[in-house]
């Protein structure tokens, strides 16, 4: 075993993060966020905390956003992991550098970071995405560093993390297919938040600012996209339906299509149909049918695309 790599004791820098004024800080983040005042505010109050946390809901919800907000503000880094199969405790922990090993030792000098040790040496939130795809050995490497907030690494020594290191995971609660079940030891080590879709006036918010569309149509396409996208999500034969990010997409795609077939209104008779193009380019591929359901994609959306279209304009008709 090396010498004990201690990281430098709390500066100022990390006092400053985690302390002062939190209702402040959360105005300053939330001035960068759409409609997730709620769950910014729990999570802020539990990094702040210095408890790590696991944040529960599909994908498309901001997640990522509210912690880019809050490293961001808090001036540390935020280091991306994906959960899934090839995520070794080795690609966590880091490893030494094999040729530099063939030519001198095993010193620390030669020992590469992985994100974990990177993430506790800078004082940034290791942000492990679909977290219980991970194989249950390399979530356990995270046991060590989340309660005594160090680890021992082999021929390196113990490493130790700077005060604003913290965890964050999350997994989508929908899907189980090819997922690892959390232990109790896990769950005990972590916070949890669900933190669901926004409503249709805060996802319009958000793809109106993310497509920058604007004018009649594109107006009107926001409506359109985020209403159709949001009904993916109950149709009946849909397991998990698409986030606001296809609604983002479907509004990008729909304004190209209307400038090459020359729509300048969405009271063109042309405009229902580059809507259903806009959205099988868009969502067919963001949905997941239930598995015993015996259509397709493209169906379920001309369903949902009819139902917008030719159901509710029929309805609303007088007479």
């Amino acid at each position: 075993m090396g010498e004990e790599q201690v990281t430098d004791a709390p500066t100022d820098v990390d006092r400053a993060a985690t302390g002062g004024d939190l209702a402040e800080r959360r105005r300053r983040i939330a001035a960068n966020i759409v409609g997730r005042e709620r769950e910014l505010e729990l999570t802020l109050a539990a990094v702040a905390a210095g408890r790590d946390i696991l944040l529960e809901g599909p994908p498309g919800t901001s997640k990522t956003t509210m912690l880019t907000a809050i490293t961001a503000d808090w001036g540390i880094p935020l280091l991306f992991v994906e959960g899934n199969a090839d995520l070794t405790p080795a690609k966590l922990v880091g490893h030494h550098n094999p040729a530099r090993v063939l030519r001198e030792d095993y010193s620390a000098d030669n020992f590469v970071a992985g994100p974990l040790v990177e993430a506790m040496q800078q004082g940034g939130f290791l942000y492990i995405e679909e977290f219980n795809r991970a194989p249950e050995d390399t979530i356990n490497t995270l046991l060590t560093a989340m309660a005594d907030r160090s680890i021992a690494v082999p021929r390196v020594g113990r490493i130790r993390a700077k005060a604003t290191f913290r965890v964050i995971a999350s997994m989508n609660p929908y899907d189980n297919i090819g997922t690892t079940r959390l232990s109790t030891s896990v769950h005990d080590r972590l916070n949890r938040l669900a933190v669901d879709y926004q409503d249709a006036d805060a996802e319009e918010r958000i793809a109106a600012l993310r497509s920058g569309a604007r004018g009649a149509v594109g107006e009107r396409l926001v409506r359109d996209a985020v209403a159709v996208t949001r009904a993916t999500r109950t149709h009946p034969d849909v397991r998990q339906g698409s986030s606001v990010r296809g609604a983002i997409d479907c509004v990008l795609v729909g304004t190209e299509l209307a400038e090459m077939r020359g729509i300048r209104s969405p009271e063109q008779e042309q405009y229902p149909a580059m809507v259903l193009d806009a959205m099988i380019v868009s969502l067919s591929g963001r949905i997941h049918l239930d598995e015993a359901a015996e259509t397709t994609p493209e169906r379920v959306l001309r369903e949902i695309w009819e139902d917008r279209f030719v159901l509710e304009p029929a309805t609303a008709a007088p007479g």
